[in-house]
């Protein structure tokens, strides 16, 4: 493989700009390090604005400090598993920072999450302390109820902003029935420990987060990044989006921060390049475009669903975005049509790159230049080797497609608890053997050919169809179900379900789809239901995913016509 990897080696320098260097030198140090460096050397500099309120480096960091101050005086220790279930708020951020400051592990968790989601997550990890939102202490309580030994704290999405303007949103909070009284006891605001824990070096290959995925089976297991590898992945980024350490530099942070996407290309890149990050707590497309228009951010990374969005709320108000000068697009394919509009509207760059939770998540992208190409996800990263493998375990020919591997600084120590299946995907050479179909044309580009095990990305996010079938099979009176994802010019893809009702069962779409809500956190649930009498199946009695999904965009194409 030496040989034409020296040949790839060449075609991709050839294509990096001028100021991206192919290698790198990586700081041996964990996040939480480079944390309290960003606070001593930015000091009064803006961190994060959020609400119309300002967090300075100094502040975050005093706040990372006095949390992982907390977590010990809570009994937290060394390698002990701490849940974070935010939303992207200034505490979920100071909190992922002050785990890792405690030497703890961070696990990100959609706020979403239904109690079933939640609690196979405590039970696989083995969490001792979860930080939640106020909002979902019913839900968490009622996880927790079985699990004595795992302590909690609430937050309000307020609590970090200066007292007049936290009291004012905690008065409308409560008329609007949106927060509850949390004892002092269970309080994020008012359990924090006056002064920050003293600082301990940590080791880079430490590990530092659990990122829960579907990863190359389709089956939820935790990725175990190390301090090295988000250290690594946050500095490529960095560098590959030309984001000098300048003042008054703004990134958009509308990208789920417990999404290892928003982790590493919003909050850990902004803390490598000393920019401010403008938080959107969630996904609005009229809340995003002002945030845009308030707070001008250079760099704004994000999902192909959300550029359609801003796009078509830009171009309705004839709003000027031409400060926008860089953006990555990521979780789901680029769609030429979006990226030649938001170009349009920005006349700035918007490239596509490619990664998955198992490389933190980056691997691959488009140079911000004229040298990009259209319809491809890029050349590697400084530091990282892509290569597409054939049948026959040899590297593929220009243009024959293979299973894509990666080896890289960002490439995960393994699966947590999984070694067998830590096994099958990382080699004793370091490739990552990815699971997604690709192909590598003469110039060192790659493109995705098929995404990994009928994953479905709607809006951003990944939807594994054997999860909401297992949960669809739960039902008494369902004897078969399919889910499977159909092309859909706003999310990317929208989930479908085919249902065999058991002989006999007089089953409705709403009584589904009630069973999938109680089960499934919303974007889960599959918009179109269809009861079938039967599922196309292989010889081998295999239900044909593909078949459903093509008849389902034929059906579509005849009622658009």
């Amino acid at each position: 493989m030496e040989l034409e990897l020296e040949q790839l080696e060449r075609l991709w320098q050839a294509v990096y700009p001028p100021e991206v260097p192919r290698h790198l030198t990586y700081p041996a140090l964990g996040l939480d390090a480079l944390l309290r460096q960003s606070g001593k050397d930015l000091g009064d500099r803006q961190a994060m604005l959020f609400l119309g309120s300002q967090w300075t480096w100094r502040q975050l960091t005093e706040t990372a400090g006095r949390f992982a101050a907390t977590l010990r005086a809570m009994g937290v220790g060394r390698g002990e598993r701490v849940v974070i279930m935010l939303p992207n708020c200034p505490q979920a951020v100071a909190a992922f920072y002050g785990t890792l400051w405690a030497r703890a592990v961070a696990v990100m968790v959609n706020p979403l999450y239904v109690e079933r989601e939640l609690a196979e997550i405590l039970t696989d990890s083995g969490a001792s302390l979860i930080l939640a939102l106020d909002r979902l202490a019913p839900r968490v309580d009622s996880v927790l109820k079985d699990r004595p030994g795992v302590q909690v704290m609430f937050t309000h999405i307020t609590d970090m902003l200066p007292a007049p303007k936290r009291q004012l949103a905690e008065v409308v909070a409560k008329r609007r029935g949106q927060w509850g009284d949390i004892p002092p006891a269970r309080s994020f605001r008012t359990r924090l420990v006056r002064d920050a824990l003293p600082a301990q070096p940590v080791e880079p290959e430490e590990l530092a987060a659990l990122q829960y995925t579907g990863g190359t089976t389709g089956t939820p297991k935790a990725v175990m990044l190390s301090h090295r590898n988000l250290v690594a992945n946050a500095l490529q980024t960095m560098v590959w989006s030309r984001r000098p350490r300048e003042a008054g530099a703004r990134v958009m942070g509308v990208l789920p921060f417990f999404h290892v996407y928003g982790m590493t290309v919003a909050m850990n890149m902004a803390l490598m390049s000393g920019a401010a990050i403008v938080i959107e707590p969630r996904f609005d497309a009229k809340e995003l475009t002002d945030a845009l228009i308030a707070y001008r951010p250079r760099f704004f990374p994000a999902t192909p669903t959300m550029y359609v969005a801003v796009t078509r709320e830009a171009e309705g108000r004839d709003l000027d975005l031409s400060f926008i000068a860089a953006c990555i697009s990521g979780s789901a394919p680029l769609p030429r049509s979006v990226q030649d509009a938001f170009e349009a509207l920005t006349h700035g760059y918007l490239v596509e790159g490619y990664g998955l939770s198992e490389a933190s998540p980056v691997t691959h992208c488009n140079p911000l230049s004229e040298k990009r190409k259209l319809g491809t996800v890029g050349v590697p990263f400084p530091d990282t080797e892509g290569v597409v493998v054939n049948g026959e375990g040899r590297m593929a020919a220009f243009g024959e497609p293979g299973e894509i591997w990666v080896r890289g600084p960002q490439v995960m120590l393994g699966y947590w608890q999984r070694p067998a299946e830590t096994a099958q995907v990382l080699t004793g050479e370091g490739w990552l053997k990815t699971g997604d179909v690709g192909v590598l044309d003469e110039d060192g580009f790659l493109r995705v050919v098929d995404r990994i095990k009928d994953v479905i990305i709607s809006g951003g996010y990944n939807i594994y169809p054997r999860e909401v079938e297992e949960v669809l099979l739960g039902h008494a009176e369902v004897a078969e179900a399919s889910v499977f994802g159909v092309d859909d010019a706003y999310l990317g893809q929208s989930v479908r379900a085919a249902v065999v009702p058991r002989p006999g069962a007089e089953l409705t779409v709403e009584e589904i789809r009630q069973h999938c809500l109680r089960q499934l956190a919303r974007y889960k649930v599959p918009r179109v239901f269809e009861i079938r009498d039967s599922l196309p199946k292989s010889v081998l009695g295999k239900t044909l995913r593909r078949v459903l999904s093509q008849e389902a965009l034929a059906s579509q194409k005849e009622v658009e016509s």
